[in-house]
């Protein structure tokens, strides 16, 4: 209810008469409604906030048991027929004449099609992007909670499916096992695919686990993670099978070395570039600057990726609250690849670290 007031109060002073909130994710922060879409073209339902009053949840009836159930403090609103035909009603009965609308999720025909409907019925339709998202970007000592038990749920599937991993078995084969241990011990889904890269696929950031299968001596890079209670956990290790060589080893301890000097770096009130330029100077300085493309990190929470950005281009300022990611990685065209990924809080003078797994982090 603190969110919901904080989100009240930021449509008023947007001189709004309400905020309509689409984005499936913002949705379950503001009313607890946790049912999922199955795609930006099919909602399980929106959200139609006013600056002032009772707030509304617009559905349908394959939902208005659970949303009645689950959004305490709105009123539910079946639909009965499209979302447009329904906000006419509604928007007329209530008199809005200011209509805030989340335009960084929504289809551009739905767009055309609500501005229209604001024209003809002489309301300004409003595009904001990120009003929630503002709210979200801090967590809560509670949502922290979430984040850790998600984790450690993600770090023990983890530890089962390492203790059998072994040469001969394909990528898929490992993710498949990795997707189901998850949903058995209890994760509500995959916070995403899971990534399973051995070998030269290794060299991919995101690649696509295929029937490649598994070798000793090789990198095996294992992204993975679920959500529970509906928040995401986000964990990379790169293992090898059996004694990795001496070359191996060293780009290991140099993305170790690189995290470490990230994590020493991040705190409250530093520029997001900074904690990556720590993680980046380690890499560069050993000549694999060519070999760390993407960013250091990015925040987790409801979404596995979400606000705020780690990367060079941010000038964004980190905050107490935050909880994000920290992995670093190099990547060697036609050889394979390392890639370590922890979760932290940002704390005022630091951060703590949510994992507890070592795997490989004490070579």
């Amino acid at each position: 209810m603190k969110s919901l007031d904080k989100i009240q109060a930021a449509i008023r002073r947007k001189g709004a008469d309400a905020l309509l909130v689409t984005q499936p994710e913002n949705r379950r922060y503001l009313s607890g409604f946790t049912a999922t879409d199955l795609s930006i073209a099919e909602s399980a339902g929106v959200l139609l906030v006013p600056g002032r009053g009772t707030p509304l949840l617009l559905t349908d009836s394959r939902y208005q048991l659970q949303a009645e159930k689950e959004a305490v403090g709105f009123e539910v609103l079946l639909l009965q027929g499209s979302l447009l035909e329904g906000l006419k009603r509604i928007l007329r009965r209530r008199g809005h004449r200011r209509l805030a609308f989340e335009s960084h999720y929504l289809l551009y025909g739905a767009a055309i099609k609500l501005m229209d409907l604001g024209q003809k019925q002489g309301i300004e339709m409003i595009p904001v992007s990120g009003m929630v998202e503002k709210l979200r970007i801090r967590k809560s000592r509670e949502e922290i909670q979430k984040i850790q038990q998600s984790v450690l749920l993600n770090e023990s599937v983890f530890q089962e499916v390492f203790a059998h991993l072994k040469p001969g078995k394909t990528e898929r084969e490992v993710a498949l096992d990795i997707e189901s241990t998850m949903m058995h011990r209890g994760a509500d889904a995959v916070a995403f695919p899971t990534i399973v890269a051995a070998g030269p696929n290794a060299a991919l950031p995101h690649a696509v686990p295929t029937d490649r299968v598994m070798s000793e001596g090789e990198t095996i890079i294992i992204d993975m993670g679920l959500k529970l209670d509906g928040y995401c956990s986000d964990m990379t290790r790169t293992v090898v099978l059996g004694k990795p060589d001496k070359g191996i080893v060293k780009i290991i301890r140099l993305v170790r070395k690189a995290q470490r000097a990230a994590l020493k770096t991040i705190k409250a009130g530093i520029m997001a570039r900074e904690a990556d330029r720590a993680a980046r100077e380690v890499i560069s300085g050993a000549g694999y600057g060519k070999n760390f493309g993407h960013g250091l990190g990015h925040g987790v929470g409801l979404a596995v990726h979400e606000s705020p950005s780690l990367n060079r281009m941010r000038r964004n300022k980190l905050q107490a609250g935050m909880v994000v990611t920290v992995e670093p990685g190099i990547y060697l065209p036609g050889r394979g690849g390392v890639r370590l990924e922890n979760m932290v809080v940002i704390e005022k003078k630091g951060c703590t670290i949510l994992n507890r797994d070592k795997t490989f982090l004490d070579l």
